[in-house]
Parts: C-alpha cells; sequence; structure tokens
C-alpha cells in the first residue's frame, strides 16, 4: 500500500514537473519568437507582397499562408469577415510558406494568374475548391486549373509564367522571410509587426481589435 502511495506521488510529482516544465519552453520559445520578430521588422512585408485594404489602415495584418492548409482556408473567409466587421482599419498583406509538398508549384500559379490581374478571385477559388486539389497534404496544380476555367485566364502564359525567374524569386524571398521570423506552421498572423502567439480565432480578433482601439488613442 505504502508502495503504491509512494509511486502515486512520485507520478503526480512528475508530471507537475513536466506540466512546469512545459509552461516554461513555451514562454521562451515565445520570447524567443517575439525577440526574433523585433529584429526582423523588414521582413514581414516585401514591396511584392499581395496585399488588400487601404493602404493607410491603421492595423496591418500579414498573414504567412499554404495554400494547401486546411487551417488557412478556414481562416480566410474569418478574416474577411473581420475586415467588413472594421472597414478601412485593416490591411491584409499575404506571404507564402509551402509547407506542403507541391504547394510552392500552385503558389507559383497563384503569381502567374496575378500577372493577368485576377490574383484575389484566383485565390477565393482556390481555398474553396482546397479538397479537390490538395489531399492527404500533397498539393497537385494540375487539379486546380479546371476550377479557374471561370476565370478566363490565358492558361499558355499563365504556365510560362508559373516558370519565370521573378515569380521563382518570390517565393523563395517569402520562404527565407518565413524562417527568419521563424514561421514554422500556417497560418502565421503578424499584428502590426506583433506575432500571434496564442493560436485561435478569438485571439486574432482580440489582438486586431486592440490594435484598432490603441490607433484611436
Amino acid at each position: 500500500m505504502k508502495q503504491k502511495t509512494l509511486f502515486m506521488v512520485s507520478a503526480v510529482a512528475l508530471l507537475s514537473l513536466f506540466i512546469v516544465g512545459a509552461l516554461v519552453y513555451k514562454k521562451t520559445q515565445t520570447q524567443e519568437t517575439v525577440a526574433q520578430v523585433q529584429s526582423n521588422q523588414q521582413a514581414l512585408v516585401r514591396m511584392h507582397s499581395p496585399a488588400i485594404g487601404k493602404q493607410d489602415a491603421p492595423v496591418v495584418l500579414v498573414e504567412f499562408f499554404d495554400p494547401a492548409c486546411e487551417s488557412c482556408a478556414a481562416f480566410y473567409p474569418f478574416v474577411k469577415s473581420l475586415m467588413a466587421k472594421n472597414p478601412d482599419q485593416i490591411r491584409l498583406v499575404l506571404r507564402y510558406a509551402p509547407l506542403h509538398q507541391g504547394s510552392d508549384k500552385v503558389i507559383a500559379a497563384l503569381e502567374a494568374a496575378r500577372k493577368q490581374g485576377l490574383y484575389w478571385p484566383a485565390l477565393e477559388i482556390l481555398l474553396d475548391t482546397q479538397e479537390e486539389w490538395a489531399q492527404n497534404h500533397v498539393a497537385d496544380v494540375e487539379r486546380v486549373f479546371p476550377h479557374w476555367a471561370s476565370l478566363g485566364l490565358d492558361m499558355v502564359q499563365l504556365k510560362e509564367d508559373m516558370n519565370s525567374q521573378g515569380v521563382a524569386s518570390i517565393i523563395a524571398q517569402d520562404i527565407a522571410d518565413a524562417k527568419a521570423l521563424y514561421v514554422n506552421k500556417t497560418p502565421s498572423f503578424f499584428v502590426n509587426g506583433q506575432p500571434l502567439t496564442s493560436f485561435g480565432y478569438q485571439q486574432l480578433e482580440t489582438m486586431i481589435d486592440r490594435a484598432i482601439a490603441e490607433a484611436k488613442k
């Protein structure tokens, strides 16, 4: 009986140590991430970064995303709803973090659609139909193209632009910036240069609300 009690006490003690250790580790990681972002502010937004919303909006929301990421597809309508709820207050800047196999090709196609002035409608369709071209964490760009048929894209030109050095440079820069900012999951959000360290819909909305309120002071 004493041996069993001793075992249970030891188990509880070890569990407590694990929890405390995990919390300390998470806090340390968060502090390191914030420090890394502060020292790499130039990596948040580049001249080539797609953006929507007023250029002088008080809140700049930077999102590193992967078009094949299910959470990214889920968050996109939520982010749009936040922008609609706060007109002229939020500027959304998109950056790429192709963590899924084949995502780089899909991003290249998206950038090629951008050259034809159809970036945002192409993105909408891409995320709406994600489950049809991205399966088991693998993206297949060839399965994207039929969904873009209604956009009237010049597909010959698009496929040529996909392989251009300009598009490759954009993707390479975003990957480098994601690494510099400790982005290792998608979506990763930054509000006015500050990382969203606690992931979730409510956490993002709260952070944006605070940034808007701060800008009005």
